[in-house]
């Protein structure tokens, strides 16, 4: 069967309708795509409209007001039926997304991209009892998927890799390629390996939690934001770039590396940080503060797309 061009993909189905599917099917449907939602969960229904009706209204401030169709289906099958790719947001265990990804490989036509959310886990292992292993990839994007651009892939082949970054950016995201397949990709892991030092300052009594995540947001995140590590250290080596960086300033990193710490999150640990936060929350709600983050991811895109003078992906 002849592979699905990007631009003919209308139908998606969405599998797994928690905070994350039902995020992508914000971003599906603003973008004029048809959304079949599918979770076995009672009363999903109300419960991911509510979700969708929020995030649309956020990408509305983006300028995408996409008028796709979303319907919900109690039978894998339904769903599936005339879907034109698939997003898979099961739990992170591996037997359901192995039943899963085997049950929706058995049912869909072989030209049907199955891409699976996971954000720790092999493609080797989750696609272990697929009958058509090659076109099932895992496409791992940043919490919330509808505002955050990334989408990390990890696919059997370079033309699988390829068809699906070419979906992924019709939608306004940002595909990455793993060359092979890593524990945490490759987002993870560079946060995780900020994070070990974040708990290790907290651990050696260095800063308070507040200031810590101050220190990143109004120094080196504000950067990032803009260009990755290796770019911006690029530019800190001056007209020699990164080789007189490297050359010159190198040797101050590997100081550096050697005096980073490897914390346990002992009981102790665990306890000042859960003070810390709560110190640095001032009493808001996870919901506020998830809405506050939000409001500043929109300002963040919207600044980014105004400096690049582009206008945001309306399909």
């Amino acid at each position: 069967m002849t592979a699905i061009e990007t631009d003919e993909i209308q139908r998606v189905a969405v599998l797994g309708c928690g905070t994350l599917g039902a995020s992508w099917a914000a971003l599906f449907l603003a973008h004029g795509l048809d959304v079949a939602a599918y979770d076995p969960a009672p009363g999903f229904e109300a419960r991911t409209a509510a979700a969708v009706e929020a995030a649309r209204a956020q990408l509305a401030e983006l300028g995408l007001r996409g008028a796709g169709t979303l319907r919900f289906h109690a039978k894998l099958a339904d769903a599936l039926a005339g879907a034109d790719f698939v997003q898979e947001n099961a739990p992170e265990n591996e037997a359901v997304k192995r039943a899963l990804l085997a049950e929706a490989d058995r049912l869909l036509p072989p030209a049907i991209l199955i891409a699976s959310s996971t954000s720790a886990m092999l493609r080797s292992a989750i696609v272990a009892d697929c009958a058509r292993p090659e076109r099932v990839l895992v496409a791992h994007p940043f919490h919330p998927p509808h505002l955050v651009p990334l989408v990390e892939i990890v696919a059997a082949t370079p033309e699988v890799a390829a068809r699906a970054g070419a979906f992924y950016a019709r939608l306004g995201r940002r595909p990455v390629v793993l060359n092979r397949e890593m524990p945490g990709h490759i987002a993870n892991r560079l946060a995780s390996a900020l994070y070990r030092e974040a708990v290790n300052l907290v651990a050696e009594g260095v800063a308070s939690v507040a200031d810590i995540d101050a220190a990143l947001c109004n120094g080196p995140g504000l950067r990032w934001a803009a260009m990755g590590p290796h770019m911006t250290y690029h530019l800190g080596g001056g007209a020699g770039g990164i080789r007189h960086y490297l050359d010159h300033l190198g040797p101050s990193q590997v100081r550096r590396w050697a005096s980073l710490g490897n914390p346990d999150l002992t009981e102790d640990v665990k306890d000042r940080i859960v003070a810390g936060i709560a110190d640095e929350a001032g009493g808001r709600s996870v919901e506020a503060l998830a809405a506050r983050r939000d409001a500043a991811l929109i300002a963040i895109l919207g600044a980014r797309i105004e400096v690049a003078g582009e206008a945001p992906n309306r399909s």
